[in-house]
């Protein structure tokens, strides 16, 4: 199990729903370790709850193959490579201090507008694809803009969902159960009260504590555990706690969200960037193991409490209804992020501008990998800075 996630933890490139496709092709494909429709279940249920969906299919196949140590084995393995390259580029940083340095990071700033314009576009069509989901996205759009932070966007995904319950009955329904997995109910709501009770005492462990790693696992678990729609939608999440908070400037921010496209793994390596320039010096490497572990922990737990009551669960219409009011809320999120920070910090003229453009049409018309376009829009941040000097 970790030598064929170790495999794809540096060879998966894309982001999470291509993800999906080299996990199908290495161990459905390839492996035979399950069947296409063992793997499709794998793939609803993940899909179905909040959570790095590809880091949970992964956890998932650990765990129906080799149990407990499996799952933990294809984590580390797929998660790992990306993170240890996420936390060298925040220690780079003080090495881009210079004109290349600065039009580099000024270009890959440029490429998250691209690429966050690309994942508002594609989950717009696939979660709001009808005017009651689409007036929920505008309306947590709205909201988000005007009363900044998380706590503005916990109040948006909830509203979504309530929403969803009256509005959002009809759908898709999802697929019945098939595969079988080995948790227990015990174990399920032990994870779900253990999910649960972090979500409640964290904050509260925050307030009373002057402990900074206190204060990290509390606003990466926070970020994590309502992370509903796929990778990109922890943008908004960690950036309301992390650059409104102040521990980041909103250029680092977006340089090392740039630079997540640009390698393989999940996208939730990212907080372990965001946890590195936390701290200072030898400091920032154990805060960022903290806000690794604390932005994913709650959407595996969600994961393996989910599993024993998955067939029931998942057959509830009101369960999907407050689901499609959520996701849509999540996507009026993300266009909100895209706009601030991303937009307005990177696009600075017209030159900016049209690097955007060409960053996005090279994603959404040429079909070109993030990772090129990630080279692209660094190259064209590095031209613009030597033209202006």
């Amino acid at each position: 199990m970790l030598r064929a996630f170790l495999r794809l933890g540096v060879t998966s490139f894309g982001g999470p729903i291509a993800h999906l496709g080299f996990f199908r092709d290495e161990l459905v494909a390839r492996r035979r370790w399950v069947t296409d429709d063992d793997y499709a279940e794998l793939v609803t249920v993940s899909q179905f709850l909040p959570g790095p969906a590809s880091s949970q299919v992964g956890f998932g196949m650990g765990l129906v193959r080799a149990g407990t140590l499996g799952a933990l084995a294809a984590w580390v393995a797929f998660t790992l490579p990306s993170a240890i390259l996420m936390v060298a580029f925040a220690y780079a940083g003080p090495l881009l201090d210079t004109l290349t340095g600065s039009g580099i990071l000024a270009g890959l700033k440029v490429v998250a507008v691209a690429v966050v314009a690309q994942a508002v576009w594609g989950m717009a069509r696939t979660l709001t694809p009808d005017a009651r989901r689409a007036g929920i996205a505008v309306a947590a759009a709205v909201g988000v803009l005007l009363f900044a932070g998380s706590l503005g966007q916990v109040v948006a995904i909830l509203l979504g969902a309530l929403a969803g319950l009256a509005l959002c009955r009809t759908g898709p329904a999802v697929a019945a159960h098939r595969l079988v997995f080995p948790v227990t109910r015990a174990a399920g709501i032990v994870c779900l009260a253990v999910f649960g009770l972090l979500l409640v005492t964290l904050p509260i462990a925050a307030a009373l504590s002057d402990s900074l790693a206190v204060e990290v696992a509390d606003r990466f678990y926070r970020a994590g555990a309502l992370v509903f729609g796929g990778g990109h939608v922890v943008l908004p999440l960690l950036q309301a706690e992390v650059v409104t908070g102040g521990w980041v400037s909103p250029e680092q921010f977006l340089a090392g969200y740039a630079a997540a496209q640009a390698l393989p793994g999940p996208l939730f390596t990212f907080a372990a960037y965001l946890g590195a320039l936390a701290a200072p010096g030898a400091l920032g490497l154990l805060t960022a193991a903290i806000a690794l572990i604390a932005v994913f922990l709650p959407g595996l737990l969600l994961l393996v409490g989910v599993l024993p009551f998955w067939n029931r669960f998942s057959a509830a219409p009101s369960a999907q209804a407050a689901i499609r009011g959520a996701n849509a809320a999540v996507v009026g999120i993300l266009a909100a992020a895209l706009y601030d920070p991303v937009f307005v910090t990177a696009v600075v003229g017209p030159a900016t501008f049209a690097l955007a453009l060409i960053c996005f049409v090279l994603l959404v018309a040429w079909r070109v990998p993030p990772w090129a376009v990630v080279l692209v829009g660094a190259a064209g941040g590095l031209v613009i800075a030597l033209a202006q000097a």
